[in-house]
């Protein structure tokens, strides 16, 4: 790996990222509070970015290169095999983890880190709401969110 290569992986953030923070800004100012970086129930080195304890709502921030997005995600030139893989394995594990949020009656939510801080949170807190209106017992839906659209 190149001596640049090195340099941008080691940049990379797990927590408090661009995206992440502007999100963050958002919600903390529309009254909302959650724990960030926060392990998830069934494996403690799984992480979600924002979690709301009180209504089980588990925020993911996910980068497009590393969680595959399809608007943005190019295949490196070189490792392609290694990159492949390793996409998509994130991608199996985003989706196992889904799962077993939802079977732990939790709701899984994903944004892609390039939608729109304003649309991001206004779809996190629209997801609050209704889950402090049914109670923090419902099953949740695991949506995604891409642009001002939601799908998996």
């Amino acid at each position: 790996m190149s001596a640049a290569a090195r340099n941008t992986m080691l940049a990379n953030r797990r927590r408090d990222t661009g995206p992440e923070l502007a999100i963050r800004s958002r919600l903390h100012r529309a009254g909302l509070r959650y724990r960030v970086d926060w392990s998830l129930p069934f494996d403690r080195r799984r992480r979600a970015d924002l979690v709301f304890t009180r209504v089980g709502l588990y925020v993911f921030i996910d980068g497009c290169f590393w969680h595959g997005c399809p608007q943005h995600f190019v295949v490196p030139k070189t490792r392609t095999d290694f990159w492949v893989g390793k996409i998509e394995g994130n991608r199996r594990r985003d989706r196992d983890t889904d799962e077993r949020l939802k079977q732990l009656g939790l709701t899984p939510l994903r944004v892609w880190e390039h939608t729109d801080p304003d649309t991001a949170s206004a779809v996190v807190i629209a997801a609050y709401r209704t889950l402090e209106r049914k109670g923090a017992t419902t099953l949740g839906s695991g949506r995604r969110v891409s642009g001002t659209t939601e799908g998996a």
